[in-house]
């Protein structure tokens, strides 16, 4: 899909692509960006020492692309699949056998989505100070996606963890909740080390 024909899709009155996607495809441009951010680090004399670690960056930066991507198309699949048996009558055997784990899949992809965003943020902190200061502007622009990315997932899971059991939703509530929270404590991080002068 084109990105026009995921923003159609994401306006049109369909239950999916929606929030979750959204969120993946939000992570996903912020490892897109921290990747062009590498690469214009790459090759250059000033971080020589740097190389085999920007490597590395890169690799991991593509990978979280990826995975991103990924999850934003199983997000999809999992919050379809809950619409679809939430429509069903309550007594319908499919109903009762598919909920359950349906219910846990539209809350443990967007969990996966948040955690994959707090580990790129800790990635990006490393970063500073590392890659090209001339795109340090979007070293800080990933790192705000990354935390509206991990933001976004927490209100997907909070929407969703009705569908657990009912002794199961504080915990997962908090978990991500205090995942949230260190997410946005790392994006600000990364954005006041992008505004100081760097070598």
């Amino acid at each position: 899909m084109t990105v026009g024909g995921f923003l159609d899709a994401t306006a049109a009155k369909l239950p999916t692509p929606g929030g979750g996607a959204v969120a993946g495809l939000s992570g996903a441009m912020s490892a897109a960006l921290a990747g062009m951010v590498v690469s214009y680090s790459l090759g250059k004399k000033a971080f020589a020492a740097q190389q085999a670690q920007l490597e590395q960056d890169s690799a991991l930066l593509a990978r979280a692309r990826a995975m991103f991507m990924r999850l934003a198309a199983e997000d999809a699949a999992a919050y379809g699949l809950v619409n679809e048996l939430s429509r069903l009558p309550e007594s319908d055997a499919r109903r009762a056998a598919e909920m359950p784990q349906a219910a846990r899949a539209a809350v443990d992809v967007p969990m996966a989505v948040a955690t994959l965003a707090l580990d790129l943020l800790r990635e990006y902190e490393r970063m500073i100070g590392m890659t090209n200061r001339h795109l340090r502007s979007d070293l800080a622009i990933a790192a705000v996606l990354a935390g509206a990315t991990a933001r976004s997932s927490w209100w997907n899971v909070v929407v969703n963890v009705a569908g657990l059991p009912e002794g199961d939703r504080a915990a997962v509530v908090a978990g991500a909740e205090a995942l949230v929270a260190k997410a946005e404590d790392l994006a600000r991080d990364v954005e006041r080390g992008c505004r100081e002068p760097m070598p």
